[in-house]
């Protein structure tokens, strides 16, 4: 006698009632056919390693061999699989439950899919077969649905538990929160609260700050943190890390602090909470404080340690100390993250160790569009433009979707390399993309790039037909333009929209006065300072600094503060008649920000980068490159003297001014002489 069966609806397990005798029969039948089909048909056999093949419509089931399958198609990361397997066990055995540790398979993969049809998939077998989920399956079942973005059916799932553990009431916080739903996250925490009050364990409390965090509220915060002091549970190893991290991210980096100095016992995920806080707010001294206090203590160091130094040494300028801890990482054998290798990678950038950068890209593991961009905005702003296209073009190769940031890099770097032509091609294929319509930045590249061909027309066409309003970065780009090809009108003109747009902006005051000294306009130069002298704006002095022996020396004009002063100056005396008899004339008509017209051509030869460079030639072997970083945009004199210095001297030099980065070798710059 056949049975007639009908699905049941994909209702939670515990809705609906299945007699024992219908369980029975059903469980006989299918058994009886699986015999009776096994008499026919060899048992069919799975190799380990070869692709799964679907079951032919019509033909037996063999449920041993096909759950060992599915489970091992989701060990091997083959989840698509894994489910089309499902549905060969639905089609051929509806109603026979399969093993505990399959549908455990299952749900990983519905997970890793996060596909709403094979989730609801995997739920309608465990209900259609009469399988019994026990507290960790009904867990996993409503994480799963979670994670597939099945927010009602899990909270159906959540209420129709006939039992819930605190790792459910965490489970359906966690996936509101990841889903965006923080105060539906703390509403669940609150009526766990009136139930259990403090037995409602760290974890749970854990995720309802972490609800807080996202939600942005440090009166909830705080809340929870009395909760916490109620409990007693200051002590938990991850409770005080998510304090400190909803505090920081909620702006209140003080109480953050305050919470990390009452842990008793710190482990590295609290020390490396604090210091990512002091680093997501700019407050990079007190973050390598910590940092040393951390080494001090004992508490051992990971790659999120190491990732988040990298950035705090970036932004302070310590290359030393970020060599040093890529060479600590290495010695230990520890391998970075994405995150670290870019931070890496986009130190050297910014400091000019462009073989280390590209040493550490090419050894990463994986990388992201981040990754990318900082090796060709590095290579762009060191003047290297063939290799930024070259990583651009590489990049286009390998199928990864250049972004904003990628194309203004590889417009940098044809502005800094005068590539007129790539450019322009680059610029048109940006157009081309909806997805990557030019900015006001990228236009400023592009009217920069006119202007270093001295094609003023078009740098000035760029502005008035560009689909953006004109900004502050486009009509300095303009200003720069003009200055560097002595167009007094086109000048005036950018000059005027700029301090209209940022009047209390100094440096727009010092171009425009530069621009009147170079051309013989001392008049309106004065008139420039009075201007200054009349708003209330200072220039402020311009200073260069060099680090010799880890040791950072800073300069200003006229400076005699140094304790080598007296061997700086003679050097300094002796190189500039060397250089005369090479042909160097000292250019009388750039002002700095520290100069007024009057002390000009007194104080020429006392430039604080001038200084710079001659206490590094005093201070270092002959072969030792020398590094310079100043607060100000490199004068032209300066420029000139140091091209003729590194003739002399056969050193290298760098120097990283307020615009970027001049490499001077052998009497040449990598700028080409446009800055």
């Amino acid at each position: 006698m056949e049975l007639q069966l009908t699905p049941l609806r994909c209702l939670p397990l515990h809705y609906r009632t299945t007699t024992k005798a219908t369980a029975t029969a059903t469980t006989n039948t299918v058994s009886a056919c699986s015999v009776e089909s096994q008499a026919l048909k060899p048992r069919p056999q799975l190799p380990r390693q070869a692709p799964f093949r679907s079951r032919r419509r019509g033909s037996p089931v063999h449920l041993p061999s096909l759950c060992a399958a599915i489970e091992r198609l989701v060990a091997e990361g083959r989840h698509r699989e894994a489910c089309d397997a499902l549905r060969d066990a639905r089609a051929g055995a509806p109603f026979v439950a399969l093993p505990a540790s399959t549908y455990d398979a299952l749900v990983t993969a519905a997970s890793a899919l996060r596909e709403a049809g094979s989730a609801a998939g995997v739920l309608w077998h465990m209900e259609s077969s009469g399988f019994q989920p026990d507290q960790y399956m009904w867990n996993r079942v409503l994480g799963m649905y979670l994670v597939c973005g099945m927010l009602a059916e899990a909270r159906e799932v959540f209420d129709g538990m006939p039992t819930r553990s605190r790792v459910t009431w965490g489970v359906m916080m966690g996936g509101l929160v990841d889903a965006k739903r923080p105060r539906g996250a703390l509403a669940l925490f609150g009526e766990l609260w009136e139930e259990v009050g403090v037995g409602a364990g760290p974890r749970v409390v854990v995720v309802a700050v972490r609800a807080a965090t996202v939600l942005g509220s440090v009166h909830a915060g705080r809340e929870l943190h009395c909760c916490v002091a109620k409990m007693g549970m200051c002590e938990d190893q991850y409770l005080p890390c998510a304090l400190i991290d909803m505090y920081s991210k909620c702006g209140r980096i003080d109480e953050a602090r305050r919470v990390f100095d009452g842990i008793p016992w710190r482990s590295v995920v609290a020390w490396n909470t604090m210091l990512a806080a002091y680093s997501l707010h700019g407050r990079s001294e007190e973050a390598l404080d910590l940092y040393h206090d951390m080494c001090e203590s004992g508490a051992g160091l990971d790659q999120f340690t190491f990732s988040t130094m990298l950035r705090i040494f970036s932004r302070l300028g310590l290359l030393e100390h970020a060599k040093q801890i890529h060479a600590g990482l290495i010695q230990s054998g520890l391998q970075m993250d994405i995150v670290g290798n870019t931070s890496l990678v986009d130190l050297y950038c910014k400091w000019g160790q462009m073989e280390d950068a590209r040493h550490v890209f090419e050894r990463m593991p994986s990388r992201n569009l981040i990754s990318w961009n900082a090796l060709i905005a590095g290579y762009g702003y060191h003047g290297m433009g063939s290799k930024a296209i070259e990583m651009f073009e590489r990049l286009l190769a390998e199928g990864i979707a250049p972004n904003h940031v990628t194309f203004l890099g590889v417009l940098n770097a044809c502005r800094f390399s005068g590539f007129i032509d790539k450019g322009k091609r680059i610029f048109q294929l940006m157009t081309q993309n909806p997805k990557t319509k030019p900015r006001a930045m990228h236009y400023a590249c592009v009217i920069e790039l006119f202007g270093r061909q001295g094609l003023l027309d078009e740098a000035y066409s760029v502005i008035r037909k560009s689909p953006v309003t004109p900004t502050a970065n486009m009509w300095g780009a303009l200003l720069t333009a003009s200055r560097m090809n002595k167009n007094i009108q086109l000048a005036r003109l950018a000059a005027e929209q700029l301090l209209a747009m940022e009047p209390q902006k100094v440096n727009n005051y010092i171009v425009l006065l530069n621009l009147y000294m170079n051309s013989g306009k001392r008049d309106e130069a004065l008139t420039v300072v009075s201007t200054l002298k009349r708003a209330g704006l200072s220039m402020s002095a311009a200073c260069s600094w060099i680090t010799v022996k880890k040791k950072d020396h800073r300069f200003f004009f006229n400076d005699s503060l140094n304790p080598k002063s007296s061997e700086i100056y003679q050097r300094l005396d002796t190189l500039m008649e060397v250089i005369k008899e090479l042909g160097y004339v000292i250019e009388e008509d750039e002002l700095l920000p520290d100069i007024l017209p009057d002390e000009q051509k007194t104080l020429k030869m006392f430039h604080s980068e001038k200084l710079a460079v001659a206490f590094g030639l005093i201070s270092t072997s002959p072969s030792a490159p020398l590094t310079i970083n100043q607060s100000h945009r490199l004068c032209h004199d300066c420029h000139n003297v140091i091209k003729f210095v590194t003739q002399v001297t056969k050193k290298e030099i760098t120097v990283r001014d307020a615009s970027r980065f001049h490499h001077f070798k052998l009497g040449t710059c990598s700028c080409g002489d446009y800055w």
